[in-house]
Parts: C-alpha cells; sequence; structure tokens
C-alpha cells in the first residue's frame, strides 16, 4: 500500500484520478487539457500512480487509453476504514462503479492481476483444456490461431458450449483476442462482445490484463465485474500454489 499511499499524496494526481473517475477509458492529450502542466510532467505522474495499480492502461492502435483501477482503494478501505467500523465511504463506491461503466466504443471492463509466474505459463493457462478446467470449470477449446473458432465447454461431460467465437489475434506468448458469444446468437456479430488478454512480464512477475468490451447491456457488464475477478483470482492461484482455491470463488454470496 506504501506506492498507493505515495501516489495518492500528490494533488496532481489526484486530480488525474478525478478525471478518470468522471470518464475512463482517457487519452494522455485527453487528461492533459485539464492539467496545466507539460505532457512530460503528466507522464511521469501517470507512471506512479500505475506503479500503484491505481491506473491501468490499454492499447487501442496508436493511443494509450487510462483507466482508473479500484483495487488499491478497496484494499485501503478495507484496512483502515472497516476495520474501525466506520461507515463506507460513498465516494469509493463511486469510483468503483464508475470505473466499471461502459463508454461508447471502448473498453466496457478492464481488470489488471500480478502474477508470479511466466508469460508462458499464464499463456497456457488461458488456452489449454485441461488447465482452463482445473481453475475455470470450463475447458477453453480451439487450436487458437487467428480466424479458427473457440469454445468455452462445461466439464461435466455433457460437451455443452456456454460461449462460443472466434480467434481474432493470437501471439504467444503476450496477446489473444477473441470474440464471445451465447451458441445461439452465434453469426449475430452484433451481439458478440470481445475480450483481450495483455501478458507483459517484469522480472519474476506477470501483468496479465483483461479487457472485455462490447457488451450488450448492464447485465452483462455487472456479470463481467464479478466474473473476471473471481476466475483470474482461481488462475493466479493455480500457477502460484499448483492448485486453484479451496473453494469456487464466483460461488462467493455478494454483500
Amino acid at each position: 500500500m506504501d506506492k498507493a499511499f505515495k501516489a495518492l499524496a500528490d494533488e496532481t494526481r489526484r486530480r488525474l484520478l478525478d478525471r478518470l473517475h468522471e470518464r475512463a477509458g482517457q487519452t494522455l492529450g485527453e487528461l492533459c487539457e485539464h492539467i496545466d502542466m507539460t505532457r512530460q510532467s503528466v507522464t511521469q505522474h501517470l507512471s506512479v500512480l500505475e506503479a500503484a495499480n491505481l491506473v491501468s492502461t490499454v492499447r487501442r492502435g496508436r493511443e494509450k487509453l487510462h483507466y482508473l483501477n479500484p483495487v488499491p482503494l478497496h484494499e485501503i478501505q478495507e484496512r483502515w476504514i472497516e476495520k474501525f467500523e466506520r461507515p463506507r465511504l460513498s465516494a469509493l463506491g463511486a469510483v468503483k462503479r464508475r470505473a466499471e461503466e461502459a463508454m461508447t466504443d471502448k473498453p466496457t471492463f478492464v481488470y489488471v492481476i500480478y502474477i508470479e509466474s511466466t508469460p508462458e505459463k499464464v499463456w497456457d493457462a488461458l488456452t489449454d483444456a485441461d488447465l482452463t478446467a482445473a481453475y475455470w470449470g470450463h475447458s477453453n477449446v480451439s487450436d487458437w490461431q487467428p480466424g479458427s473458432r473457440w469454445e468455452h465447454v462445461r466439464t461435466d461431460g455433457s460437451g455443452i458450449a456456454d460461449v462460443v467465437g472466434a480467434v481474432v489475434e493470437s501471439e504467444r506468448p503476450n496477446r489473444l483476442v477473441t470474440t464471445w458469444a451465447a451458441p445461439e446468437e452465434e453469426g449475430r456479430q452484433d451481439r458478440y462482445s470481445r475480450v483481450t488478454f495483455d501478458i507483459r512480464p517484469h522480472d519474476d512477475i506477470v501483468r496479465l490484463t483483461v479487457t472485455h468490451e462490447d457488451l450488450n447491456d448492464e447485465g452483462e457488464r455487472a456479470d463481467a465485474a464479478s466474473g473476471w475477478p473471481a476466475v483470474l483470482s482461481n488462475l493466479k492461484s493455480l500457477l502460484e500454489t499448483g492448485r486453484p482455491l479451496p473453494q469456487e470463488p464466483w460461488a462467493v454470496p455478494a454483500g
């Protein structure tokens, strides 16, 4: 938490977080419009926020989009507020909700997790049918070549796929892009969502960024916001300990 507290101590960095709270997915140029300093200085402040995991980024063509990551704020809330039995701060709740709100023609949900592993092992955990079955409750089945079909198949022996789609990009071990659809909506491009896995190594750890965009409604956005953290926590446990969490994390009651 030290990096988070250090990042939050600066007024300019708090203003940048406020801007991303108001509207997610902004470019450096858009953020500079409301900060009276050079692009280089703003970039340096954003680097501090990224190092503290308060801001995550996604490349879209030549643009770099910035998103508020509410996880460190939630951890501060749990450690420094809830332990003293103070009421939850509505502002922190609003930050999380706004951070996950969809923006037109921009990623709808972005989640970042850090894993003690290698890019190759993370890639295999996302694409190997047996490994995905171990922590996801479904097997991801495909040859993972661009243009190939993929299926998210139940592990109960029924052979039923709950999600189908196509492989858009496949650059082992750094980037995988797939489309997602319910089987009954296969072929209806207007109903497809899109998931991007960006895998970046740093020494002995890997930063995995999952971007789920083009979701159809608020229900799908809520499912993404609750589903991805659970699945990725199970993946992290499998890679770091050799086994998934003792209970299915997506089965934990909300509240």
